[in-house]
């Protein structure tokens, strides 16, 4: 299987919702790792930069059209694009993933676009708001019962998490990666969660 983690940016991507998985996945707490065990590679309609929300531009690694089918995950970032034509071209990518019992991950709108096509009907799984769920999903979304309302949940290889539940987000995901010990992966989360000044004394 590949160790690369494929980020899918559609028109107007949250740019924060990505930061952190991939940073940890490319370095520790004092440097690059030398030989990381995954590569970030981002994944847009075409090669052409992609736009987040705040208006910087990020070059894609590979297009709808030259991206790979093995991987070792998907993750899904949040924005505007999910309400686009291009999101439904994400369908059979998402779709192909699951039927081989990849790992992904799904924030924001992103969690909204898997409840729409009814990936989230098997599992545990949350997003921004049932309420939200139901509207994009309609009659494809059949498992209300199934949403916890919490920050992010892992359930089956699926993560999903609501627009601000990005470092939740991160962390189920580094623990499904195994990226490191869970022990780091939980220093990390709360290092980021409670800042400096609260876990390195002055």
């Amino acid at each position: 299987m590949s160790n690369e983690i494929l980020y899918i940016l559609l028109p107007d991507f949250a740019a924060h919702e990505m930061v952190y998985l991939m940073e940890a996945i490319s370095s520790d707490e004092a440097e690059l790792k030398p030989d990381p065990k995954y590569v970030n590679k981002v994944v847009a309609p075409t090669m052409e930069p992609e736009a987040a929300i705040g208006g910087f531009r990020v070059l894609p690694d590979y297009s709808f059209e030259n991206m790979p089918e093995d991987f070792a995950a998907l993750v899904l970032i949040g924005g505007y694009g999910w309400l686009t034509p291009e999101a439904d071209k994400v369908v059979p990518v998402v779709r192909n993933a699951l039927d081989k019992g990849m790992i992904v991950g799904a924030i924001c709108n992103g969690a909204s676009f898997m409840a729409k096509h009814g990936f989230l009907n098997g599992v545990k799984h949350t997003g921004n708001g049932l309420e939200q769920l139901n509207l994009w999903g309609k009659e494809n979304y059949t498992n209300s019962e199934g949403y916890i309302h919490e920050q992010a949940v892992s359930d089956s290889r699926i993560v999903t998490a609501n627009g601000s539940g990005v470092l939740e987000f991160t962390k189920e995901l580094l623990l499904l990666l195994e990226n490191d010990t869970p022990e780091r992966v939980e220093m990390y989360y709360q290092f980021n969660k409670q800042g400096f000044c609260a876990l390195v004394p002055g």
